[in-house]
C-alpha cells in the first residue's frame, strides 16, 4: 500500500519513510504543502501522513484541499505537544487520527495501520483468510501457524489482497501500491510476484479474474 508522508523536516521525513517501507508499504515524500497537495490527488495513495507546519500552504489548508476534492483516504497528522488548537482545526478539516512530536516511529506505523485496516473494514489487526494470517500492523504472515518469509513486494502484495479480501485487485491499484511515483510501473513484474506469493501460500488461494485483477479467497481452497 503507498503512504504519502507530507513533513517539510527532510530528517524526520526520512525516518518515517524508512519506518513504513520497512512495515512493508510504499512511499511518497512530499516537503512542503503545494506539492503534497498535488501528489495526493495525483498519486492512488491509500493514506497520508501529514505534518499541520509545512511551509508556504500550511497542513491544513493540504487537508482541506484533499478533502474538498472528494479524497477520503485516512489521514494522520503529525502535531506539537501542545498545539491543542491544531488538532481541533485538523479533526475538522477532516484528519482520521494525530501523533504528538516527539514520537516513536512505532507509534506512526501501529496507528497508521489502524487507519487502513479500519478503512478497510477490518476491526482485528489481524486478518485471516481460512488457515493464512496476515497481522496489519507488523506486516507478518502465517500459514497455518507458521511465519511465511515474504519479500517486501510479496508482503506489499499480500497486504493489499488481504484488505481486500474476497473482492478483486486490478493490476493497474497494484503496481500504483507497489511503486513510488519515480519508478517505471512494470506490469509483467507483478504476475511474476503473483506467481511466487502463490507458490508460498498455496497456489489456489489467488483467482485470476479477467480483466478485474487478483482475488484473494477468503477461506482455505478446497
Amino acid at each position: 500500500m503507498k503512504v504519502l508522508v507530507v513533513e517539510d523536516d527532510v530528517d524526520l521525513a526520512s525516518q518515517i519513510g524508512a519506518a513504513l517501507e520497512e512495515a512493508g508499504y510504499t512511499v511518497e515524500t512530499a516537503h512542503d504543502g503545494e506539492t503534497g497537495d498535488f501528489l495526493g490527488a495525483t498519486e492512488q495513495v491509500s493514506a497520508a501522513v501529514l505534518d499541520l507546519g509545512l511551509p508556504g500552504m500550511d497542513g491544513i489548508a493540504v487537508l482541506k484541499s484533499w478533502r474538498a476534492q472528494g479524497l477520503g483516504f485516512p489521514v494522520l497528522i503529525l502535531t506539537a505537544r501542545d498545539a491543542f488548537a491544531d488538532k481541533v482545526a485538523g479533526f475538522r478539516a477532516g484528519a482520521d487520527d494525530y501523533v504528538l512530536k516527539p514520537f516513536r516511529m512505532e507509534e506512526v506505523v501501529l496507528r497508521l495501520a489502524a487507519l487502513l485496516r479500519r478503512a478497510a473494514g477490518h476491526a482485528s489487526p489481524e486478518i485471516a483468510a481460512g488457515s493464512l494470517v496476515f497481522d496489519t500492523a507488523t506486516g507478518l504472515a502465517t500459514l497455518d501457524g507458521l511465519p511465511l518469509k515474504l519479500t517486501a513486494f510479496e508482503t506489499r502484495i499480500l497486504r493489499q489482497l488481504m484488505l481486500n479480501l474476497g473482492r478483486p485487485v486490478s493490476r493497474t491499484d497494484l503496481a500504483e501500491q507497489l511503486y513510488d511515483g519515480e519508478t517505471d510501473r512494470d506490469f509483467r513484474s507483478i504476475e511474476v510476484l503473483i506467481g511466487r506469493l502463490r507458490r508460498k501460500i498455496g497456489e489456489g488461494r489467488i483467482e485470476t479474474r479477467r480483466g478485474e485483477g487478483w482475488r484473494l479467497l477468503p477461506g482455505d481452497p478446497e
